[in-house]
């Protein structure tokens, strides 16, 4: 099969295509035909070894094993193995494949359930939304998954008020939307080209960065939500309420199967969608990741794997 392969660390460049073998399914597992997956910030901070950390999970020097990158995914079951009992051949599903990674390649395989404590190494899969495309289902689980943990972590209440830096990014339109959700007041933070964008999806008040310093503000929030990392708890304690909580992407709870089901549910009743900025294919995967890495993509990036799948 055709797969991308961190053939080492550093520029996109260093993503190149190659054929490697097809994986097969254990008794456990299910052989999904990936028609799209995305490329998602979490993808390129392993490749450029962002934190130094990275290099410990996948390599020190370089990646190990053939290492194929793809925090996300969605498709077709192809097959199952014989203990599968959740899913049969030709499913529509959509997949968060955890520190196995694998999404940039024609097939991945992963457990139709995983063990207490082993969810993010191996894996979460549900039923596909049946009101999203492929390209749609491909861009949630990662940053939904993750904008949904934060705020549960901080058990954010209705009638709170809420400010999320980075509200234009994929994680911030996610945190936007179930914010909103949890009956929270909404302040985003992003650049004034995407104030229509963030208000589209239930942002109540906007800053532009570019004009305006929101640690300065005189407003107080109950959460600021720093969902691209860029400022610290002391510089945001000032705009915090006394009982204020100061969030970013450090110490995620574990994600729970179930977590991916509510996000399917939210998705089915209209309360959740995913923005995407620009598809590419998957011969394109250098130039998706160089758009990431500029910093400036709005929502997210899928990949069509499967351009021209037809049921």
């Amino acid at each position: 099969m055709k797969a991308v392969i961190c053939t080492n660390y550093g520029v996109p460049e260093v993503l190149k295509i190659k054929e490697v073998e097809k994986p097969k399914p254990r008794n456990n597992e299910i052989l999904i035909k990936i028609i799209a997956t995305s490329a998602h910030i979490g993808d390129t901070r392993i490749r450029r070894v962002d934190p130094f950390l990275v290099r410990l999970v996948f390599g020190l020097f370089k990646p190990k094993n053939n290492l194929i990158l793809g925090l996300e995914v969605s498709g077709v079951i192809e097959s199952v193995g014989k203990d599968v009992t959740l899913f049969m051949k030709g499913d529509e599903v959509f997949a968060f494949t955890g520190f196995n990674l694998g999404g940039y390649a024609e097939y991945i395989c992963l457990p139709e359930r995983v063990k207490y404590g082993e969810r993010e190494r191996k894996g979460l899969v549900a039923i596909k939304p049946k009101n999203l495309s492929y390209e749609e289902a491909s861009v949630i689980p990662a940053g939904a998954l993750t904008a949904l943990k934060n705020l549960q972590k901080v058990n954010i209440k209705d009638g709170q008020k809420i400010l999320i830096n980075g509200a234009s990014g994929s994680l911030g339109t996610y945190a936007i939307q179930l914010a909103k959700y949890f009956g929270a007041e909404v302040t985003a933070v992003c650049s004034a080209k995407n104030f229509e964008m963030v208000k589209s999806i239930g942002a109540d008040k906007v800053i532009d960065y570019e004009e305006e310093d929101f640690t300065k503000i005189g407003t107080k929030y109950d959460i600021v939500y720093d969902a691209v990392m860029k400022s610290k708890h002391s510089q945001c304690k000032k705009i915090l309420t006394p009982s204020g909580v100061f969030l970013n992407n450090n110490n995620i709870p574990k994600i729970k199967e179930e977590d991916l089901f509510f996000l399917k549910d939210l998705v089915e009743q209209n309360k959740l969608k995913p923005i995407i900025d620009k598809i590419y294919s998957l011969d394109e995967i250098v130039e998706a990741h160089r758009y990431v890495d500029t910093g400036h993509k709005r929502g997210n990036v899928s990949i069509q794997v499967a351009k021209d799948y037809v049921p």
